[in-house]
């Protein structure tokens, strides 16, 4: 398949400043460290992980809204990330974004139409006609263009972002946790009307999530942060049935099953003490200090955890991950 973003050792550290008159530098957050994956045409990719581990950072890198500190991110033969932005304007209209929230991400003073419209006259592409049949699109009702953000629904209102978002005609969509912030029953309602969008409009996907049973619903490959760094990349199929990373193990192992038998003879796998301060990240592997395969090591095999980083390659599972000790384990 056509490769569409080609993204390589993306890396993005936030300043730590002390406090007073004069603010120094005193360390960094190492929000994103070393993220490297392809995404094909018509292609979803799921991004998963805890809240913190860096996915929304990148999302926001891959389309240069905020300055990446090393990588880069190809797209049509050119680098986005050494584009200034009178340089990326024109981009802007293969790459497009829907954030988490719908209300605070539309202007409460905008009508509908308004908001749709916005960004074809920013590209002088505005027609009257192109914004109902937007609104058509997403299972919006035309007549209701003059109304404000504040008179539609949670799903509505995320409905409008969608078209807002489709309006220039895009073919990669970052979507940053469009459901979450939606009932259950609103929630299969936008997950379809993105799957019938990318059907005929042959977009691709990148879906940032922290709910893995969405991901495994909507992606076709998902890759598994932690601590800034992707821990395991694999079709979503590979992933769930065979799971080769202990954190993925462990995301996998909390997605309830609606068998109650099944449930009761699951195991839980539970992750002891909190998530490392991504000030000071552990060396080696970041995971070992929660990792409950690294207390089953020899001396020997914790040593290597400690002092190497694991490198995010096959060993031996069908698909790469980022365990010096990976062992694929079926999960569900």
């Amino acid at each position: 398949m056509t490769t569409v973003l080609e993204v390589r050792g993306l890396v993005k550290h936030f300043p730590v400043r002390s406090r007073g008159v004069i603010k120094r530098r005193v360390g960094d957050v190492h929000a994103v460290c070393g993220v490297s994956f392809d995404l094909a045409e018509q292609e979803t990719l799921g991004l998963v992980g805890e809240s913190g581990c860096g996915k929304t950072t990148t999302a926001r890198l891959l389309l240069n809204l905020i300055p990446a500190t090393a990588g880069s991110v190809h797209y049509g033969g050119r680098d986005l990330l050494k584009l200034s932005r009178s340089q990326m304007r024109p981009l802007r209209r293969d790459l497009q974004i829907v954030f988490q929230d719908p209300f605070a991400s539309l202007d409460p003073r905008m009508t509908v139409a308004e908001l749709i419209a916005e960004p074809l006259r920013i590209h002088s592409l505005f027609e009257t006609k192109k914004v109902r049949e937007l609104m058509r699109q997403v299972g919006l009702n035309p007549e209701h263009a003059n109304r404000f953000p504040h008179e539609f629904s949670g799903g509505q209102r995320q409905r409008i972002g969608i078209a807002r978002a489709l309006a220039l005609r895009p073919k990669v969509l970052l979507l940053d946790e469009p459901v979450s912030a939606l009932d259950v029953s609103i929630r299969a309602g936008v997950i379809n009307l993105l799957a019938d969008l990318q059907e005929s409009l042959g977009l691709s996907y990148i879906f940032v999530s922290h709910d893995l049973s969405v991901i495994r619903h909507v992606a076709d490959r998902v890759a598994v942060m932690y601590l800034g760094k992707i821990v395991e990349l694999a079709p979503t199929d590979a992933l769930f049935n065979r799971a080769a990373h202990p954190y993925t193990q462990a995301l996998i192992s909390a997605i309830p099953v609606p068998d109650p038998h099944k449930e009761r003879e699951r195991r839980r796998i539970i992750l002891a003490g909190d998530v490392p301060s991504p000030v000071d990240p552990p060396s080696g592997c970041r995971f070992r200090t929660r990792c409950p395969k690294f207390a089953t090591l020899t001396a020997q095999e914790k040593q290597r955890c400690v002092n190497d980083v694991p490198a995010l390659q096959d060993r031996g599972q069908g698909h790469p991950s980022a365990c010096h000790y990976a062992e694929a384990v079926r999960m569900l």
